[in-house]
């Protein structure tokens, strides 16, 4: 059988007089080593891009995480320069590429800003620099250098008993890296929450009846699935999801 396609998601970042449209390589080596799938990078053109002719030809979608944030006004909240960078081009072609991957039963795998804007898509919001706010921990990632260290493992989740993320990695608490400044505040329609923090920051959702995959992460698996068991499941699901899906459509 034939790798599953795995469409992954563009940053857009300006450079030598171009805008360049980019995916962190740490996403697509964990898509062909733990999904054991290839990766296909889509570039964020918005309203330009027929999103259902590219679906019809890849078998699942990663949304990667990325230093910017979706743009507030898109949840009814107000951007400011301190909340940013935003990446307008992102949001317009993210924010409808998840909800018809949702709507079309294609395997969707949400990271960080990834799951963010699935909330956001399916009509959530999301609460900013949660590190000022009372009871919350700071889920932002330590100041280095060295990424191991920015990536390195901060905090346990717990996780849903019997839920779509329990029965990938169990129902057992297990730790997590953290590198966000904004959470999940209001669940968009049909999301459920699937693991969540000690000071009740929402760390996986998945989606209440929907006809395929979902499984949405504010952690990032990505950086660890060489090593890390929960991670190595999580991206192994994802491919076998896509795989499964693959073999339906052909």
């Amino acid at each position: 059988m034939k790798k599953p396609l795995i469409l992954v998601t563009a940053d857009v970042k300006p450079l030598d007089g171009y805008d360049w449209h980019a995916a962190p390589s740490t996403y697509l080596q964990a898509t062909l080593s733990g999904a054991d799938a290839i990766p296909v990078i889509l570039p964020s053109l918005g309203a330009e891009v027929d999103l259902d002719a590219v679906l019809d030809r890849v078998d699942g979608v990663l949304a990667t995480g990325s230093r910017s944030n979706v743009n507030p006004q898109l949840y009814g909240a107000e951007a400011t320069e301190a909340n940013g960078p935003y990446d307008a081009a992102r949001d317009a072609t993210t924010l409808p590429l998840l909800r018809r991957a949702v709507e079309r039963g294609i395997p969707v795998f949400a990271i960080c800003r990834g799951m963010q804007e699935l909330n956001v898509a399916f009509g959530g919001t999301l609460l900013t620099e949660i590190q000022e706010m009372a009871g919350r921990s700071d889920h932002r990632a330590p100041t280095s250098e060295h990424q191991d260290e920015r990536f390195r493992i901060a905090h346990t989740v717990d996780v849903a008993s019997g839920g779509q993320l329990g029965k990938v990695i169990g129902d057992e608490k297990f730790e997590v890296n953290s590198l966000h400044r904004q959470a999940l505040g209001d669940l968009g329609k049909g999301l459920k929450i699937e693991a969540q923090a000690d000071d009740g920051t929402i760390e996986a959702v998945s989606v209440t009846g929907a006809k395929g995959y979902v499984v949405a992460t504010q952690w990032h698996p990505e950086y660890w699935v060489a090593s890390d068991g929960p991670s190595q499941k999580l991206f192994k699901a994802f491919g076998d999801a896509a795989r499964a899906y693959a073999a339906q459509r052909t």
